[in-house]
């Protein structure tokens, strides 16, 4: 074996080179003497320096030869070229899962770690990822940087836009190579894969049944419900739960019906129940709303846009609780029970008019008597 002279007193590796030794060096001391000219960032190799500059002038010299996409450095075309050999080299200890590069195994690790190293400065929330932590402070901020050039519709978020386009262009850029059914997101191909293969990733800790999707264990977590869990507070959620009535008290006093509410927002909003008012008009028909968020969801009816799709079969739905009711029918859930005979039903409208026949059959028998 070649003897390695040159010994780190600080972590104990060694090396055959000084100047591989120099530079590891570097990651104690944390010196970066070589500059980038342009805006000045600082890195600990002169190569490094080199593949950073690429970004300012744009050059992409590593070409992927399957599809063509560009990238500054090789180790980036690298772990691009797993996203068509589908290889996933690492692997997570605790439970299998595997993963196509070494950050995405780290953020996956902390799901078992419980860490959350990233926190927001304004309400103390953590979150595993840097990129979780951008996308909850724009709740703060009101922030929706991106736009559809379309219908002027805002997000928050870069792929959230990515999808929204898709509603007007129709693409499906994801398609199963098995069936060649297509979708418009990378994880509903994901999971529609699961059809095929059978996987089930999703295990229930009680009674160890499998489900394919996280929705589905979801569900079936609520015929246990010893072991149900108050839901995390995260994303979108975060101003819903702050706004609660458990965690906010009722301040705000209905002088009409005596209604009690948590913000001076909400009563003014509750108070068009009152008046009448509508102030939110649809550009298209004229239509009025009493709320902003129902206009918007009315605008899907001229747009089109249907921007919620079932994970199973694809279907798409323009508001969520459509596509909840649409769930029930993979998972076979009927939340609306009978209370007179225990027929169960999927929508709340069965029910109701189910309970007309117990309310019909009762005065039949009444009359009869009489």
């Amino acid at each position: 074996m070649t003897e390695k002279p040159y010994a780190c007193d600080v972590c104990g590796f060694s090396f055959l080179y000084a100047s591989h030794f120099t530079i590891h060096m570097r990651t104690h001391t944390g010196e970066k003497p070589y500059d980038c000219d342009v805006c000045g960032s600082s890195f600990s190799t002169k190569s490094a320096v080199n593949r950073h500059r690429r970004i300012h002038i744009g050059e992409k010299p590593f070409v992927c030869i399957v599809c063509g996409s560009a990238f500054y450095t090789a180790s980036d075309v690298n772990v691009h070229m797993r996203t068509h050999t589908r290889e996933k080299p690492y692997t997570c200890v605790v439970c299998g899962a595997t993963f196509s590069t070494t950050s995405a195994l780290n953020v996956h690790v902390r799901t078992h770690t419980g860490e959350k190293p990233y926190a927001c400065y304004v309400c103390d929330s953590a979150f595993s990822q840097p990129s979780q932590l951008n996308n909850h402070l724009r709740i703060h901020t009101g922030e929706k940087r991106y736009k559809c050039e379309t219908c002027g519709s805002a997000f928050s978020r870069k792929a959230s836009l990515i999808q929204h386009v898709r509603t007007h262009t129709g693409e499906k850029p994801f398609a199963c190579e098995v069936c060649d059914v297509k979708f418009s997101r990378n994880q509903d191909l994901t999971i529609h894969r699961r059809r095929h293969t059978t996987e089930k990733p999703y295990t229930c800790i009680a009674c160890g049944s499998s489900f394919s999707t996280k929705h589905f264990l979801r569900k079936h977590m609520q015929t246990h419900p010893d072991l149900r869990k108050p839901k995390r507070v995260s994303g979108s959620t975060f101003l819903k739960v702050l706004t609660s009535t458990d965690a906010v008290p009722k301040t705000y006093k209905c002088h009409v019906c005596g209604s009690t509410l948590s913000k001076k927002s909400n009563l003014n909003i509750h108070m068009r129940t009152h008046t009448g008012k509508k102030p939110y008009d649809c550009q298209v028909c004229g239509t009025a709303f009493a709320q902003k968020c129902h206009l918007k969801v009315h605008m899907r009816t001229h747009t089109g846009e249907k921007p919620f799709a079932c994970q199973v079969c694809n279907s798409t739905f323009s508001q969520k609780h459509h596509l909840e009711i649409h769930i029930r029918t993979h998972t076979g859930e009927k939340p609306h029970v009978c209370e007179i005979c225990d027929s169960s039903f999927l929508q709340k409208h069965h029910l109701e008019l189910h309970l007309r026949k117990h309310t019909e059959s009762s005065q039949k028998d009444l009359s009869n008597v009489t």
